[in-house]
């Protein structure tokens, strides 16, 4: 494994595993942020029956472009997108024109990167909150107009310029979910991957679904297979203990 390698790398950390190729079914990419619920993320999206890869929040625009996913999903994170060491994706990946959903610090990325303001919040949000629906549309298609949501945020979002578009608020949060006036690029300052949020896996699904059109057909059996097949093709005729 390759240390310079921005997909494998750090390979201490254990949560990458090999390179990401095209496959033959549809794939989201996960970009890691060091949230510690990237891999509950990943299980969420692959409930919903599409094939998803945990990679470098770091991973470059042109090597997702080859990778061809339907959609992105950039984690939460435990930095503050404003200090100097702040994890950042390559601003590239925005221009891909391919749906893009930000869950917490990820949204915060994404707004930062897009013209909004991250600042630090009056009120420090952390754990269950009624969030009302704005947009009942899109990403809140068949959700109640009312959720109860995790969340977990001292920074949040403003936008003075109006680039993005308020799906959902808070008392306390008035973008607590946001999309792109003009591009296919969403937001999340909840985590829907927790099963503190109501609806959550609804949440993703439409996303994973609708937004970015995935058929929703592959299974776990499909992962196996191709694990099966891999060690076979490396082994050969040897026996494995």
């Amino acid at each position: 494994m390759n240390a310079d390698d921005p997909v494998t790398a750090p390979a201490e950390t254990g949560r990458y595993r090999g390179e990401p190729q095209p496959v033959d079914h549809d794939q989201v990419l996960i970009l890691d942020f060091g949230s510690q619920t990237a891999q509950l993320i990943a299980r969420r999206v692959r409930e919903q029956n599409v094939f998803c890869r945990m990679v470098r929040h770091d991973l470059s625009a042109e090597r997702i472009r080859e990778i061809n996913p339907r959609g992105l999903i950039l984690s939460g994170g435990p930095a503050s997108v404003y200090a100097e060491d702040a994890p950042l994706p390559d601003p590239e990946l925005f221009e891909l024109g391919i749906p893009i959903l930000g869950i917490c610090y990820g949204m915060q990325v994404i707004c930062r990167s897009l013209g909004a303001n991250v600042n630090s919040a009056e009120t420090r949000e952390f754990g269950r909150s009624p969030c009302r629906i704005v947009d009942p549309g899109g990403l809140f298609s068949g959700l109640p107009d009312e959720l109860v949501v995790w969340m977990s945020h001292g920074d949040q979002v403003e936008d003075p310029e109006g680039s993005f578009v308020s799906l959902a608020a808070t008392d306390t949060c008035p973008l607590a979910a946001v999309r792109h006036s003009e591009r296919p690029i969403y937001g999340l300052q909840f985590h829907p991957e927790v099963t503190h949020t109501d609806f959550g896996g609804q949440l993703l699904k439409n996303f994973v679904q609708d937004i970015c059109g995935c058929a929703g057909t592959w299974d776990i059996s499909s992962l196996i297979d191709q694990q099966i097949e891999k060690i076979r093709s490396r082994v050969g005729s040897k026996r494995v203990i």
